[in-house]
């Protein structure tokens, strides 16, 4: 059994998945007493064994059936898998190209509104991303509460109105809101997509996935200022606008048809509900139908409680989820500050093109080597894995990225041809996604999505020894957690 133990009510904690069991353990629906004993078995009609007792207060609860239960996500077919991934990432992906699609054309929107403030022009681009420290606060733990895929879908649909809405906007207050707004819907996939991952994928074979899903919001402010500003020098502003809510839908399409449910104790309450449908309480030999996740901890009270008070208490006694934050918000600093300038619009769009390579080479290389590297240091650790096991691509994506920043800066400073600072961009590019998908096999998401958000600033400095310290202490500053029992 892998020593990633899931934390029960905490999906971007525990990219596990809430409460999986051991792969060996029984997952049959058993009858018990109040104090916990089962009896003797009995056949409800629907060809599987149950147990019973004489006493009236039997409790009846619900968990899969065995261990191959094909309705436990983690026992999907590998295609059932990927479809999920995939549109999940699709999720995640447009909704960070609404972020940055703007930036090639925030002065046309300037000057219809009349905004003379670069102070002012700012806001109106970067508020989208604001959103994203807000959204997970509520979305996450509704996720818990309705499920993964109903509130990713309702937050999409959120979002999408919105972002259309912007295109209609009257004054830059309006804009502004609409863009807050939009914002708010968009960062479901980032507080919910990592939990489906863990519902869906063991950790031994999730490497692809997880580069797949970390891929996705690193292409979206590439593609945004591309497609942006081709469309503002072609078009108008408001066709930014237009053009991404059109996307949005066709995903939005894809979610309602092939994203299925996976969060398992929404599904196994689907399960009670069924049950208690066609049961007969009063003839039964039971009194109450439950779940395996039922408790206090399944209150909903108790649910936006944790969720409010968990990324904070994280942040500020976790100094694993510190150092890792503080990074991350470097690293998503560097990707939205790369400026092209000089050419006209378009044209000097197309060098994020650049960046985009580099993002896409280390990935897929990565994403080949992730699960490999995972079960290597495994097996040599006697079978136990630990989330270090993911982090050794940080330390060539943490050499590439000073490395593509000082070849970039200097040929832009010298004025070389242009293939020179696109070059610098290939390996900021791989240096940051190197970084992106090893980073969120450890830590909390939540904490790390409100940082970076709020920042967007790095600490270069500190960047070339970060890698290092996580490799040699990372155990050392988890065990220290007081909520190592349920990170870990």
């Amino acid at each position: 059994m892998s020593a990633e133990p899931p934390s029960p009510m905490t999906p971007d904690v525990d990219i596990d998945g809430p409460n999986v069991l051991p792969d060996n353990a029984s997952h049959t629906p058993t009858l018990h007493d109040e104090e916990g004993a089962s009896q003797k078995p009995y056949d409800t009609g629907d060809g599987k064994l149950h147990t019973t007792t004489s006493n009236e207060k039997d409790i009846l609860i619900v968990d899969w059936d065995g261990p191959n239960d094909p309705t436990n996500p983690k026992n999907w077919s590998h295609r059932g898998k990927w479809g999920a991934s995939v549109i999940v990432s699709l999720f995640t992906f447009i909704s960070p190209v609404s972020s940055s699609i703007i930036a090639p054309a925030a002065f046309q929107v300037a000057d219809e509104f009349g905004v003379k403030s670069d102070i002012l022009i700012s806001i109106m681009t970067s508020v989208f991303v604001l959103g994203y420290a807000f959204g997970p606060f509520l979305l996450g733990p509704l996720s818990e509460i309705y499920g993964r895929s109903r509130v990713l879908q309702l937050a999409n649909a959120w979002y999408l109105g919105w972002n259309l809405a912007c295109g209609f906007a009257k004054s830059e207050a309006q804009f502004i809101a609409f863009r807050f707004l939009a914002g708010l819907g968009g960062s479901a996939p980032m507080a919910v997509g990592g939990g489906v991952l863990g519902d869906i994928w063991r950790p031994e074979e999730r490497g692809k996935a997880i580069a797949v899903f970390s891929l996705a919001p690193l292409l979206g402010p590439v593609v945004g200022p591309v497609t942006g500003a081709w469309i503002a020098e072609r078009s108008t502003w408001k066709w930014v606008f237009y053009a991404t809510s059109i996307a949005d839908a066709i995903v939005q399409l894809l979610g309602m048809f092939f994203l299925k449910e996976t969060y398992a104790p929404v599904l196994l309450e689907w399960k009670a509900v069924e049950l208690r449908k066609t049961m007969d309480t009063e003839k039964g030999p039971y009194r109450e139908v439950r779940t395996v996740f039922d408790g206090d901890a399944r209150n909903w009270k108790t649910i936006m409680s944790n969720a409010l008070k968990r990324p904070f208490q994280l942040f500020f006694n976790e100094p694993i989820v510190v150092l890792l934050s503080i990074y991350m918000a470097y690293l998503y600093g560097i990707l939205y500050r790369k400026v092209f300038t000089g050419e006209s619009v378009g044209i000097a769009g197309l060098h994020y093109i650049a960046l985009g390579v580099g993002l896409m080479l280390a990935s897929q290389v990565n994403a080949k080597s992730m699960d490999k590297i995972y079960v290597y240091f495994k097996n040599k650790n006697g079978g136990v894995g630990k989330p270090e096991f993911r982090l050794p691509a940080m330390f060539p994506g943490s050499l590439l990225l000073p490395m593509g920043m000082l070849i970039g800066g200097w040929c832009v400073e010298k004025r070389t041809l242009w293939i020179g600072p696109d070059v610098g961009s290939v390996l900021v590019g791989a240096g940051i996604v190197l970084n992106f998908q090893c980073i969120p096999n450890l830590h909390p998401l939540a904490a790390a999505n409100c940082l970076r958000s709020l920042a967007g600033f790095g600490f270069p400095l500190f960047a070339p020894s970060i890698p290092w310290i996580f490799w040699r202490y990372g155990e050392r500053i988890r065990n220290n957690s007081r909520y190592a029992f349920r990170t870990l």
